[in-house]
């Protein structure tokens, strides 16, 4: 299967720049921040997520719990935390569209009218895609790409890998480190090598 083009920090911030206030663009802002943000959901944990499975902790930290996995069929919920700019982002989300039960992003309507049915796994796929392309970016952009986009990043901030495994849950170092290395070797001195020396001698 072909890789998608991984969403790193750049491509992030142009998705962004395409969600205006409207009620669409703050649920979009959102979506896109508790998944790249959060530890690179895979868009099934997304919309499995919850209005009861997200609580503030601070007022710029949130706390959201996810189920069950692909990896993990034993039922267990564990707590991932959201802080910064993806906090912001959800509260301004929740208050647009307060909601007391139900799925935590939801499908909207004609008008900007937030409908009570929770957005399918596909949906997640297309919002990425959409904003790809308001944001005028080449690539293969999908909902994964928010996944690998999270760990390159990782990589290339220097983000230790088992912190980074902490927060995607990937049971596979081997799945995990294609990405990780990838982003490590951005900033590595080793791809520059030859801008090292001042000049070359005949």
């Amino acid at each position: 299967m072909r890789k998608k083009t991984a969403i790193v920090l750049e491509p992030l911030q142009a998705l962004l720049a395409t969600c205006d206030d409207g009620v669409r663009g703050i649920r979009d802002r959102a979506l896109l921040l508790l998944a790249w943000s959060g530890g690179g959901r895979r868009r099934s944990e997304v919309v499995s997520i919850q209005i009861s499975d997200v609580r503030q902790l601070h007022t710029d930290t949130w706390l959201y719990t996810l189920g069950a996995t692909k990896t993990d069929t034993g039922g267990i919920r564990r707590e991932k935390p959201l802080g910064g700019t993806a906090a912001e982002a959800l509260t301004a989300w929740l208050k647009a569209a307060p909601a007391e039960s139900g799925p935590l992003f939801r499908r909207m309507y004609k008008g900007d009218r937030v409908g009570t049915a929770g957005l399918s796994a596909d949906q997640v796929a297309r919002i990425v895609q959409r904003r790809a392309n308001l944001a005028g970016l080449d690539g293969d952009w999908g909902a994964h790409s928010l996944r690998s986009g999270f760990v390159t990043e990782s990589g290339r901030q220097g983000v230790p890998l088992g912190e980074v495994m902490a927060m995607t849950e990937h049971r596979s170092i081997s799945t995990v480190m294609g990405y990780f290395q990838a982003g490590s070797l951005l900033n590595s001195r080793a791809t520059i090598l030859m801008e090292g020396t001042d000049e070359f001698s005949s």
